[in-house]
């Protein structure tokens, strides 16, 4: 087959959609490129969505389109946040299975491959009881990033795994596309982050994960997310978020007590940042659980506050 006709014949119904947001990384995007031309397993799309760059982002991509024998989607936006990319993203995607990857990460030759075969063991009877599969992550030196999941495979959501088997380091995986356009992320302009367990959290409630012992994501330290990137001041908006998942998920805080009080801490950082004065208001909070939990927070989150203020006058 022609490269045309492999493109025309991907994109009619591929299985996977592969999902990059990216904000001027034309230095580590082909990171993902050479990882998608290296894939054993071929029925996939690149979806790729610009938040804004002006790095020579749009130009590689132009090249990579007349080269790849995939289908490669681009579309540009204003400069919005990695939130309202992921959107548009799953908009975008054709495939029923959707990866996300960073715009400086890799990942190994036979991911996709091996993320589909774990896929395809649950069986169909049950497979509408999950989102999808995640596996691990390593270094570049091959060393795996933070905690192995308890077995493999292991069925759990990600509520579960995070409170109660205390999995800890990155991770990487799929989720069905069909389950994603039910829990968008919050179209908040406002904010160029929101916090993804935002999401992962609302869908764990409903949906289960199958988590793999195979580290097939290649984690790069060699720079911080650019998307996300902002100071204490600009982040002050996504206080309410803290909260929000605060509230949502108070029933695991004896599982694991240490996160719900950084969100808590967080949760009154940015609204001392915010200058919001109604923020310990009663109507915020869903539980009296929450509000003590917060209320102890104080303390702790006006120190790092103080620190957060000197360290921008030091900057000036």
């Amino acid at each position: 087959m022609s490269i045309k006709q492999i493109k025309t014949a991907a994109s009619s119904s591929p299985t996977f959609t592969i999902f990059t947001p990216t904000y001027n990384r034309a230095h580590t995007l082909h990171r993902v490129f050479d990882s998608l031309v290296a894939q054993t397993y071929r029925h996939f799309e690149w979806v790729v969505v610009d938040d804004g760059s002006t790095d020579g982002t749009r130009q590689l991509i132009d090249e990579w389109q007349k080269s790849a024998n995939f289908p490669i989607v681009y579309k540009l936006q204003p400069n919005s946040g990695k939130h309202i990319a992921f959107n548009k993203g799953v908009h975008l995607a054709k495939g029923s299975l959707f990866l996300p990857i960073d715009s400086d990460d890799a990942f190994m030759p036979d991911a996709l491959e091996k993320m589909l075969y774990w896929w395809q063991q649950i069986p169909v009877s049950q497979r509408h009881e999950f989102t999808g599969i995640v596996t691990l992550c390593q270094y570049e030196n091959g060393d795996v990033c933070g905690d192995m999941f308890a077995q493999t495979p292991l069925d759990t959501n990600a509520l579960d795994l995070r409170y109660k088997h205390k999995k800890r380091g990155e991770s990487w995986g799929f989720h069905r596309t069909d389950v994603l356009k039910k829990y968008p992320f919050p179209l908040d302009k406002a904010v160029r982050f929101v916090p993804e367990n935002i999401v992962w959290d609302a869908i764990a409630s409903k949906y289960k994960i199958r988590c793999i012992n195979e580290p097939l994501r290649i984690f790069y330290q060699d720079s911080g997310n650019q998307i996300t990137k902002s100071n204490p001041q600009k982040k002050a908006l996504v206080k309410d978020y803290f909260l929000q998942m605060l509230n949502r998920d108070l029933r695991y805080f004896f599982d694991d007590p240490l996160t719900f009080i950084k969100w808590a801490v967080l949760y009154v950082r940015y609204s001392f940042h915010a200058a919001d004065i109604s923020f310990f208001s009663h109507r915020k909070f869903s539980s009296v659980g929450a509000y003590v939990i917060c209320l102890l927070a104080i303390a702790p989150g006006l120190f790092i506050f103080a620190v957060d203020n000197i360290s921008i006058w030091l900057k000036k």
